[in-house]
């Protein structure tokens, strides 16, 4: 398989601070952690690439401080020592993605006992991870992963954990109803709660080929509807660093009302280096 990475994070038009943070590995296996935008596709490495994007909270409590603590922690448990010991089957994959969650949650305690006045914060996580023709996906709150594919559109991969969510499980309004819901802002799990235990959500998505996964705060998927995002994929699919300008453009356009965090793997087969263009790859 062939990947290729992109990624940005926007403060957005009325916030002043960044409490979102970033952190992708195009190449685990030759630690290649940069935000840099390669040049062309590349070869899936043996141990696979990783993105993992998280929502700080706290506003003066210092939610940048939360989000950074945690991709900091994952990025240590994706070390060339730590991942090399893992033996790549579904079950050991779950194991590393929970305990990078969980190894992420206490360093934020840590860091709370040790600033008392930080109280309060906290962060959601998504972890994207690509490995042996794989996603492997673990989440706490409401930062998704998507994947987008031509022949199949846009699906959702995580499920948010939040108050409007569970809404929707109910029965009690439906999705386009909890889209600008008042409370939609509510999370039910994140990194950083005193108040229980934080296990991740974890799934896993085969994929397929031309998939590209988006992962992504809720400063996008917050404000731009599932089929504004699609549009801007299906007309941008074949240019990566482009596509996340665009969904960046999308999202300020939208208000850009919260920070905006957007992480993009685009694959393609392993002989092929470029992606296919259809005829009716356009969308007005």
């Amino acid at each position: 398989m062939n990947i290729k990475i992109s990624a940005v994070t926007d403060v957005g038009i009325e916030r002043t601070n960044n409490e979102d943070a970033v952190i992708v590995c195009s190449d685990i296996d030759k630690q290649n952690w940069s935000l840099k935008n390669d040049a062309s596709y590349q070869t899936l490495g043996k141990y696979g690439c990783l993105m993992v994007v998280a929502d700080g909270m706290g506003g003066a409590n210092a939610g940048e401080i939360a989000s950074s603590i945690a991709i900091n922690t994952v990025k240590g448990c994706f070390s060339k020592d730590r991942i090399c010991k893992i033996e790549l089957t579904e079950a050991a994959i779950y194991e590393q993605l929970t305990l990078a969650v969980k190894e992420s949650n206490n360093a934020i305690m840590e860091h709370v006992v040790t600033d008392p006045d930080s109280i309060g914060l906290g962060t959601t996580i998504v972890i994207t991870w690509v490995v042996a023709g794989n996603a492997y996906i673990a989440w706490c709150g409401d930062s998704r992963c998507y994947c987008y594919n031509q022949e199949n559109g846009l699906n959702q991969l995580t499920k948010d954990h939040s108050y409007v969510q569970e809404l929707i499980d109910k029965g009690e309004i439906t999705p386009k109803q909890a889209f600008n819901h008042p409370d939609s802002n509510i999370i039910t799990k994140c990194l950083g709660d005193v108040d229980s235990i934080t296990e991740p959500d974890i799934t896993t998505y085969h994929i397929k080929d031309g998939d590209i996964l988006l992962s992504c705060s809720d400063g996008l998927c917050g404000y731009c509807d599932d089929k504004s995002i699609e549009k801007v994929l299906l007309n941008n699919f074949n240019d990566l660093p482009l596509c996340k300008d665009n969904l960046l453009k999308l999202a300020l356009s939208a208000g850009g009302q919260d920070n905006i965090t957007i992480a993009l793997c685009a694959t393609l087969p392993q002989n092929q280096q470029t992606p296919t263009v259809t005829s009716s790859t356009k969308v007005k």
